[in-house]
Order: structure tokens, then sequence, then C-alpha cells
């Protein structure tokens, strides 16, 4: 391979007599930072980038079937069930809508930026640290939930102390997002397979053995339909793993991306109402923080350890997607490359932060879910409204695909009022203004 310094570099681009071949190798010779071509090639070979749809609908189903699904029956038996689907269309429907306007924002795109990188170019620097810092609280807030629930899990599995288990789910999760994303599609593809035949199993088992109780899912308390949104909010909030879905399938099925997303979501909608259904079918307002935990007490031991692997693979696949998009917006704020050390810093910046904060005592599960949702889902679902204005006026390229009724006023609208709302909600809550 024919070495070329960064100035002669420079010239031959400016003198537009750079060929294909020789751009690839100076973008392997040079790298920030100061790393190495054979360093480089050595990392692009462990750290593959390119995803097929399919592991690209599991890591928007396992970013958004976490945590926020074990404390959905719990937040919602005030407000009943039917109160719920609601709530669920609403913030489902409304984040495929804002999932999409970042599709076609990072197709208009030639460089593979996250969510931070793709506002800092359409919106300017203000932009960008805004999304960033509501990348970074939706991230801590939801591995400190994970922190929290994984230690449990495991303790109650395998009798580790909790805070031992934390650690244990922590490394392995961290070990993954160090492999890249083509490994974290093709785990997150293996852990979900897993979990729908365990929740197939356990809806199953609940229907026709102990059955559930029509009247404990004929409950409609409008009233309650504000938090519950909140928590939606949160549960669908997966706008920032849209630029990865993009980096991976840009090059071979770009036009595939869109299809990905409203497919990803749909089995998340479906997911996140069924659990809910059978759990309070079964249990009505007797449902804990954790719902497998009071879940599978009614059904026996076995469904103890079903519904607990269930949980602890829930938290994993979200733990993988949450967090390898978190690193990736933490290197892309910093303008770091990916390999090298600088992927080990990005990790340990990503990961550290939620363990020390939840090793301090910070344990609240579903308020922590509550308070991030609000302010991360509002900013992280808004910005995209205004970078696709921004994308389809100064956009780098025609894209595969463009959102066409997609984006009509009115819904860009609505995902203003009712995320902006969710903003004030958790403004108030936080303030003991509104409980």
């Amino acid at each position: 391979m024919t070495r070329i310094t960064r100035r002669s570099a420079v010239a031959l681009e400016v003198a537009g007599t750079t060929p294909r071949e020789q751009q690839v190798e100076i973008e392997q010779v040079y790298e920030p930072g100061g790393t190495s071509s054979a360093q480089t090639a050595h990392d692009a070979s462990i750290h593959h980038n390119s995803i097929t749809p399919l592991q690209g609908v599991a890591i928007i189903f396992g970013t958004n079937i976490g945590a926020g699904i074990l404390s959905l029956p719990y937040a919602a038996k005030d407000g009943g069930f039917a109160s719920l689907v609601l709530a669920l269309v609403i913030a489902g429907t409304l984040t495929t809508f804002s999932m999409l306007y970042v599709a076609e924002v990072a197709l208009r795109t030639n460089k593979p930026l996250q969510l931070s990188g793709l506002t800092e170019k359409y919106l300017g620097q203000a932009g960008r640290w805004i999304v960033f810092t509501a990348v970074i609280i939706n991230g801590v807030g939801a591995l400190i939930a994970y922190a929290s629930g994984s230690g449990s899990l495991i303790a109650s599995l395998t009798g580790l102390p909790e805070s031992v288990g934390t650690v244990v789910f922590f490394a392995a999760g961290a070990a993954i997002m160090w492999l890249g994303l083509q490994a974290t599609g093709v785990v997150e593809g293996a852990i979900t397979t897993a979990m729908a035949v365990i929740l197939a199993v356990l809806i199953g088992w609940t229907l026709l053995g102990p059955g559930i109780t029509l009247g404990n899912l004929w409950v409609f308390r409008p009233g309650f339909i504000i938090p519950i949104v909140n928590l939606a909010v949160f549960t669908f909030l997966a706008q920032y793993v849209v630029p990865e879905l993009a980096r991976g399938m840009k090059d071979h099925r770009a036009g595939a991306i869109p299809v990905t997303i409203v497919v990803g979501m749909c089995i998340t909608g479906f997911t996140l109402a069924a659990v809910p259904f059978a759990a309070l079918g079964l249990l009505g307002t007797q449902v804990t923080e954790v719902i497998t935990l009071a879940w599978s007490e009614r059904l026996g031991h076995a469904a103890f350890i079903m519904a607990n692997i269930f949980a602890l693979c829930a938290m994993m696949t979200s733990f993988i997607a949450i967090g390898f998009t978190t690193m990736r917006n933490v290197l892309d704020i910093f303008h770091w490359p990916e390999e090298g050390l600088y992927r080990h810093v990005g990790i340990a910046m990503t990961v550290f932060p939620p363990l020390i904060i939840f090793f301090c005592g910070f344990h609240g599960f579903v308020q922590a879910l509550t308070y991030t949702g609000g302010f991360a889902g509002a900013i992280i679902s808004i910005v995209p409204v205004m970078l696709l204005t921004a994308a389809r006026r100064f956009g780098d390229v025609s894209p595969a695909w463009a959102n066409t009724w997609q984006a009509h006023p009115l819904i860009r609208g609505a995902i203003i009022v009712v995320y902006g709302l969710a903003f004030v909600y958790t403004a108030l809550s936080i303030t003991g203004v509104v409980g």
C-alpha cells in the first residue's frame, strides 16, 4: 500500500486527482488521534458495521423492550389497561414518525453521524449540545434502572449478591458494545428470539392456566393518562438508534430502513400491550414495580425462572442498544475516532457514571424512567422535526427514501405538542406540583 502524507493527500484531493482506492488508503493511514493504519485495519476487522433489516428490527425491539415493559403494568394499575393502550398508541405512533424523520435526515447526509452530530450539522452548536445532553440523560437514566433491576434478578436466579450481579451484567453488556454494530445486531437478534419464545409461553400459560379476569382490564381512568404517556414516551424512545440503522444499511439496503423502523415499532407496540394485558388481567392492582416478580408467584417456580430470565434478557438487549448509541454519541460530540483508545474511553464514560450513581443509592426504578422520559423524550422527539426541515434545504445528497404524508404539518405539530406537554409534566413532577 502506498503511504501518503497528510499534506500530499490534501494536495491530491484539491487537485481532484486522488482515485477512490487511494482515498480509502488515506483514511486507513490517517486516523485522528494518531492511530496507525495497521491498528485501524485490525480494529475494522473486529468492529463490523453492516447489519441486515432483521437485525435492525431486533435493535429497535431491544432498545424499546427493556425496563419500560417491566414497569408499564405497575404504572398503569391506577389508570387501567384501556388508558395504557391509548397512551401506547399515542406515544408509539408519534415516535415512529419522529424516527422516520431521523431516517430521512441520515439518508440525506454523507457522513455516518449520530443524532448529536446531525444536530450539529443542521442546527448548529447549541442544538448539538442540547441533543447530546438529552441522549446522555436518557442513557444514564436507563442504565441506572438496569443496574437496579439486573442485580436483583441475577441475585434471585443465582444467589449472588446484588452488587456482584450488577457488575457482571454491566461487564457483559460493555463487552458486546466494544465488539461493534454487527455484533450488537447479532446478539440482539438471538436474545430477542429467546425473549419471544419465553413471552409466548408465559402469556399462553396465563391464559390457559389461572386465566384472566376481564374486570381487571375494563378499567379506564383518563385522569391517569398523562403520567402513563410520560412513561410510554421513554419506552418508545428509540430515535437515537436510527442513525446506527442508517449506518449499517445505507450502502446495501437503504430503501429498507423505513420498513425496518415501522416493523420494529409495530412488534414493540404489540409486545408492550401483550405483557400488561396478561399481567393486569391476572393480578389486577396486585402488580409489583417489576411485574415478573408478582407474575411468577402466581404461576409457580418454573414461571419464576422463565419470567426473570425474560426480564434479564429484556434489560440486556436494551442495555446493549442504548449503551452502544450513547457511546457513539460521546465519540461524535468530541469528534473522536471510533477505534483504539478513544473507543475504550467512550465505553467507560457510558458505563461508569450510571454504576457510580446507582451504588450511591439512586434506586428508584420507575422514578428514574419517568423523570428521564419527559426530558429526553421531548428533546429527542421534537428535534427531528427541525432536522427534517433543515436537511431538506441543506442536505448533502438526494435520499434513497423520503417522507411524504408522514411529514404533514399537522403530524409535526402533534409531535411538538405531545412531547412538549410531557416535558412540562416532568418538570412539574420533579418540583412536586403534581404527584
